[in-house]
């Protein structure tokens, strides 16, 4: 009865999705974008072993979307005009990033397995720039979002600096895949930009986390989350 009780206590800790599990799971996808696009920038390790973090890091990206989506909320919310209900910014922010990660598994995955440049435009470009402008719409729904509840000039706000930081983060992934972009040549149109803009974008996104995680926010002896 004890092992019982203890492993579906264990199952709910590790499933339940908490805005603790969302943070850290962004926190180190970003991470590990952040070191494979650095080891590619300077050169210092092969592609295989940056795709590989980009790989490992997708997959925290989708976990913590998930959370993030959960954690979200009810869908639609009530409305005194039109159908009388509308989609809830915050939920559809948190429900096309979530979807932005899926497309990065796409990409990541496919990139462990590509020979050639035509099989790299087609299976890991495609999805790759898909991802990056999925996050760019859910940047703006977040600030969207945010602002519906809140004044739009609130730098006191952690959750204002998050939502900022993070809009800054998806536009620099959306520059990431302008960079990424292959000609007809067989060339990227600007690695460096590609590496820049990815490596500016998940440091964003680990920062944009870091500044709303809830252990972070008892450091500084901010509200205690119920995560």
């Amino acid at each position: 009865m004890t092992e019982a009780f203890s492993s579906t206590t264990l199952q709910r800790a590790v499933l339940t999705p908490t805005l603790t599990k969302q943070c850290v799971g962004f926190m180190i996808g970003s991470s590990l974008f952040a070191l494979g696009s650095a080891l590619a920038l300077g050169g210092w390790a092969s592609a295989a072993t940056s795709n590989a973090c980009y790989f490992v890091g997708a997959w925290f990206f989708t976990a913590a979307g998930m959370a993030q989506l959960l954690l979200s909320g009810a869908v639609t919310v009530p409305v005194s005009y039109g159908r009388g209900s509308m989609v809830r910014a915050e939920w559809l922010a948190a429900a096309t990033q979530s979807f932005g990660t899926l497309l990065f598994n796409v990409s990541t995955t496919a990139a462990l397995g590509v020979r050639t440049i035509s099989a790299e435009k087609h299976y890991v470009w495609s999805p790759d720039a898909g991802g990056s402008v999925a996050f760019l719409v859910s940047g703006v729904l977040v600030i969207v979002a945010y602002n519906h509840v809140n004044n739009a000039w609130s730098p006191r706000d952690r959750q204002w600096w998050s939502a900022q930081i993070n809009f800054v983060g998806c536009v620099a992934f959306g520059i990431s895949a302008v960079g990424a972009y292959i000609l007809t040549s067989g060339d990227s149109v600007n690695n460096a930009v590609a590496n820049v803009g990815t490596l500016v974008g998940a440091l964003c996104f680990f920062f944009a986390s870091l500044v709303v995680l809830p252990f972070a926010s008892r450091a500084r002896g901010g509200p205690l989350s119920t995560s």
